[in-house]
């Protein structure tokens, strides 16, 4: 009997090919490269990486890489670039919120502690290897966060102007708190040590009440 041709069955050795033909493997997101590479550049050290080593350690061919990122540096930046544009496009809206000086700042502390953690591997090899970014990338990364600076030295000066902080100069405040703040990715761990929460609240009594002078924020 002939198999009717709008059947559905496919002949036995056309479906056999089909059975035995390899899955294609998903096509891997430049964030999952960028992800892989901040985790092989923590562990083994940015200058002893190869492109060779990055594509194996995210389970790619060389050449699958290069269509991707051109060169080692291009990742290091993408890295950096993460943990630089990222607080200021979701913390820093928070200095714009309502509330006194004092709650504003406590929330962008929160958030940027949430970040940080969360992004802790990136922040790290950011920290460690931006001189190794070139001049063009490094330059675009100094501006982010010279601005992201400059919105936490204006919290600080309202606060002053409405008498609610006390700090002889604003700019070193903000680079002080700054500075504490980024230093909790080199030594938090979640399964020892404080939780976040717990820094989270340490932070802003100290930052705020302590750092600025001023009454903890409700």
């Amino acid at each position: 009997m002939t198999q009717s041709p709008d059947s559905g069955t496919l002949p036995s050795a056309e479906a056999a090919v089909v059975a035995g033909a390899p899955r294609r493997r998903p096509k891997i997101r430049p964030e999952e490269i960028v992800s892989a590479a901040a985790e092989f550049f923590a562990r083994e050290g940015y200058a002893n990486v190869g492109m060779r080593d990055v594509a194996e350690a995210v389970g790619i061919r060389g050449a699958s890489l290069y269509h991707h990122f051109a060169s080692k540096e291009e990742i290091l930046y993408a890295i950096c670039l993460t943990v630089t544009k990222e607080p200021n496009e979701l913390s820093l809206p928070l200095l714009d919120a309502a509330g006194t000086p004092a709650q504003r700042l406590a929330a962008l502390i929160r958030a940027h502690l949430e970040h940080l953690i969360q992004r802790r591997v990136e922040h790290l090899v950011a920290l460690q290897d931006l001189n190794s970014l070139s001049a063009e990338h490094r330059a675009t990364i100094d501006d982010l966060r010279r601005y992201y600076q400059r919105r936490v030295r204006d919290v600080i000066v309202a606060g002053v102007r409405e008498g609610e902080f006390d700090v002889p100069d604003p700019q070193l405040a903000a680079l002080l708190i700054l500075d504490a703040l980024n230093g909790v990715s080199g030594w938090f761990h979640p399964d020892r040590g404080p939780s976040l929460p717990q820094i989270i609240s340490a932070y802003t009594e100290m930052i705020v009440a302590r750092v600025l002078s001023a009454s903890q924020p409700s």
